[in-house]
């Protein structure tokens, strides 16, 4: 699985240099989101600008992301330019829980805008 991640104060970006989101993908991809937040990432961006294809392996991927930031920070989806992966997450109704932005720069404001309303750690 080729994937890039940038790590600054408030978010890390996870950026999956792939094509497909498939069977093949899903369980490393489910590890890295792990290992990630086990690593005490608080805000995670998704970022699928290459991404053209998901199946329901990789929706569960994307799901298990999730769960494992609800309550502890954000997950943030964006950067979804390909049409069989919008409609893809439109049909599964999954656009009405997971946060979506249409550009990164978007997913980092929203990051910025919600990040203060974070329980801080050190209280």
């Amino acid at each position: 699985m080729r994937y890039s991640i940038d790590k600054s104060d408030n978010f890390t970006v996870f950026t999956l240099d792939e094509e497909n989101l498939n069977s093949i993908i899903a369980p490393d991809l489910k590890s890295e989101f792990i290992i990630l937040r086990n690593e005490g990432v608080k805000n995670l961006i998704f970022d699928l600008k290459n991404v053209k294809y998901v199946d329901s392996s990789g929706l569960s991927a994307i799901l298990t992301a999730n769960r494992l930031w609800k309550g502890y920070g954000y997950f943030v989806l964006t950067d979804i330019k390909h049409d069989p992966v919008k409609r893809l997450i439109e049909i599964s109704r999954l656009d009405s829980i997971l946060t979506i932005t249409p550009e990164f720069n978007d997913a980092v404001k929203y990051i910025e805008d919600n990040v203060e309303e974070l329980p801080s750690e050190e209280n």
